[in-house]
Parts: C-alpha cells; sequence; structure tokens
C-alpha cells in the first residue's frame, strides 16, 4: 500500500470515531447536487451539534469500495456550498428528490447494494407509490378500518360502479405529490349536467359540468394523460368556516428504532382548492384549534389522541408491508363530521413542517435514529 493511501486510511479512521451520516441525493450538472438546499443546511447544522459528521452525497459519488467520498457541506459564514473528503457513512439518508431519479437503473442498484453492504445503514430506500400503501394497509384488521374504499382506476366501468356506491369520488394520481393532478367527481343525480368534475390546478380548481358518463370519462382521461391514478372514496370532512381541514402527522423513529409522532400539524383548503396542500392554496393552522371550533373541547382531545395512535398503527403497517427499513414518513389523516379518523397518503420522504415546535424535533429525530442505526451498524460488523 502507497503512503498517500496509508494517510488516507488513517485518516477516515480517526475522523470516523464519530459518527457519519450522508445525506443521499441526486447531481446536477449546474447545481452540483439536487433538493432542498435550505433542508439539507439545517440538517447538517443539526448534526454538528449534535456530534456526527455529516455531508451531502451524491449517487455518482457513492462508492461502496472507498474509504473517503467526495461530499458537500455548507459554510454558514460564506453561505456557500463546498465539496471536499468525508468518511465512509455509517448512515445514509435518503433524499433523492424526485421518482423518476430514483428509478434509475444505476441509482436502484447502489440503494440496493447500500442496503445489503455491512459498512453502511441506508433507511427510507424508495418513495411510496399510493396503490401499494392501500394494498399493504388492507392487509391487516387494526388499519382496514381507516382506509377509504380505494381502487385502481381502470376502465369507464370500474368507475361507474363505484359512482353508484358513492356521490362523491377523488381521483388522485398514484405517483402525484402534493396535491399534484388531483380531480373529484360528484353525481347529482337531480341535475341536467349531473355530473361535476373538479381539476386541481395551481392554486385553484377548474370545474367541469358533463351531461354523461362517456363525457365524463373522456374529460378525465384527457387530464389524466395516461398516467396511474386510484379512485377513492369521498369523505365529508370537517369543516372550519366551511373550508375544509386536515391533519399533518410527522412520524419518525426515535433512539430506541421505534415509531414515535415528531408532531401533527393541520392544513385547511384554499377556498378555491379541492386540496389542504399548502402549494395549492391551503395553509397552516393549529390542530388543536380547528378541532375544538368543529366538535367542542372534549371531543377534540379524544380526536387528537386517536389521531395520533391511527398514525403509530399504520406507520408500523406501512413498514411491515413495504420489508424496507424505514426512518420516517408524513401522514395525511382527514377527521369526517362525526369525527371519525381516515388515512389518505403517507410520504416517505415528508416535506419541511412550518410549524417551529415540530421542525426543531423532527431535524433531532433523524439524529437519534441515526445512533441507533450507528449501533446497530457496529453490531452487524462485529465491533465494540
Amino acid at each position: 500500500m502507497d503512503l498517500e493511501s496509508v494517510i488516507e486510511e488513517k485518516t477516515a479512521e480517526v475522523q470516523s470515531r464519530r459518527p457519519v451520516m450522508a445525506i443521499l441525493t441526486m447531481e446536477d450538472d449546474l447545481l452540483l447536487f439536487r433538493g432542498n438546499r435550505e433542508n439539507f443546511a439545517d440538517i447538517i447544522r443539526t448534526g454538528r451539534d449534535m456530534g456526527f459528521i455529516v455531508y451531502v452525497l451524491t449517487t455518482k459519488n457513492l462508492n461502496l469500495s472507498k474509504n473517503q467520498l467526495v461530499g458537500y457541506t455548507f459554510n454558514d459564514r460564506e453561505e456557500l456550498w463546498y465539496n471536499q473528503l468525508f468518511p465512509f457513512p455509517d448512515v445514509i439518508y435518503n433524499r433523492i428528490p424526485l421518482r423518476e431519479d430514483e428509478l434509475l437503473p444505476s441509482v436502484r442498484g447502489k440503494i440496493n447494494a447500500c442496503m445489503k453492504h455491512p459498512r453502511t445503514q441506508l433507511f427510507n430506500p424508495t418513495f411510496f407509490n399510493k396503490w401499494s400503501l392501500f394494498e399493504w394497509l388492507r392487509l391487516s384488521k387494526s388499519t382496514k378500518p381507516f382506509i377509504p374504499t380505494t381502487k385502481r382506476m381502470l376502465s369507464r366501468t370500474g368507475l361507474t360502479q363505484l359512482m353508484r356506491k358513492y356521490n362523491y369520488l377523488y381521483l388522485k394520481p398514484v405517483s402525484g405529490k402534493a396535491g399534484k393532478g388531483i380531480m373529484t367527481v360528484k353525481v347529482t343525480p337531480e341535475k341536467n349536467l349531473p355530473y361535476r368534475l373538479r381539476i386541481q390546478m395551481d392554486k385553484k380548481s377548474v370545474t367541469y359540468n358533463c351531461a354523461t358518463i362517456p363525457k365524463l370519462w373522456s374529460r378525465i382521461r384527457k387530464q389524466s394523460m395516461g398516467d396511474a391514478y386510484i379512485v377513492q372514496q369521498g369523505i365529508a370532512l370537517a369543516t372550519v368556516n366551511e373550508r375544509r381541514f386536515d391533519l399533518r402527522a410527522l412520524i419518525q423513529k426515535n433512539q430506541r428504532g421505534q415509531w414515535d409522532i415528531t408532531g401533527v400539524g393541520a392544513r385547511l383548503a384554499g377556498t378555491t382548492s379541492i386540496t389542504t396542500h399548502v402549494p395549492r392554496g391551503g395553509s397552516i393552522e393549529d390542530p388543536e384549534k380547528l378541532l375544538v371550533q368543529s366538535f367542542g373541547e372534549d371531543e377534540a382531545r379524544k380526536i387528537m389522541i386517536k389521531a395520533k395512535n391511527t398514525s403509530l398503527i399504520i406507520a408500523k403497517q406501512i413498514e411491515r408491508g413495504s420489508g424496507q427499513e424505514l426512518g420516517e414518513m408524513s401522514m395525511d389523516l382527514g377527521v369526517d363530521l362525526t369525527g371519525n379518523v381516515w388515512f389518505f397518503e403517507a410520504n416517505a420522504k415528508p416535506m419541511k413542517f412550518d410549524e417551529p415546535h415540530i421542525r426543531k424535533k423532527s431535524l433531532e429525530r433523524i439524529f437519534h435514529y441515526g445512533l441507533y442505526l450507528y449501533g446497530k451498524k457496529k453490531t452487524k460488523i462485529g465491533g465494540a
């Protein structure tokens, strides 16, 4: 072994006495790497404060046979990102921002190799697929009651059958994000144009009234542009000032490797929006306040406890169904007019929560779980 290699190995050995976490993302020709830079900088700062070496690592620079890798870190004083050599990571936190990037054979190959490799622990290996989520949750008696009737949108006949059963339906893209591409169908038989289709645009919705099912189906197919969709029973959600709201729970694993509630927020739908997502016109609200306004104090307290318990039960079943090592997820939960809790969606790569107390705790939890995985890694390779 040459002198340079010996020095490199010794340097890596000294540095890696501290746990090392890499934030995995994609390379970018212009920007160096993709993803939410503000979020990455917050993660790096929190990790440093908690005794970690933390850096951003692109899939291109991820080499499982090296002791040191080129990564990116943030200089707070100069407000600049720069690259340097870092020790090989004990833990890899997958934050690849786009599904299409994660599905590239080269990327999937590296993620799969990391999951089998004794030197590192990778968590949250893939985005969720909406259809798979409902399949997993239907498998368990404990989670099935929280799931609205959900089918694949495959044909006009299938949609018609569901419209006979429910007069209000949601149509959601299987690989959608932040409410993009969502549509609703409302059936009002007494009207001349009985089928009302609402399509979510950027911050408002567009409505089409159709006279027949073939015309409705034609409009839906045109809008969906061949993307895979699910059809879901519409739930009449609780409202405040005639605006629907739902709950957003952040569930993360703690230092014992167990699922825990980091926080619960609420999102109030925009006046012309069919979703509560903030990018689509929704607003951030206090969940307790909205629940009290809708149900009164005593009932609001019970609903919040029910929502938290439901989140934990669902998170455990999603992980079981996926067969993968998961560390966090956000979850959209609806509360109907009678106070029942419904599951709508889960996201394997949660966006930043804007509520300061949830945000701070969420960053710390990444490293609490990182320490748990670091301990597992040492056991896996027979270390002390």
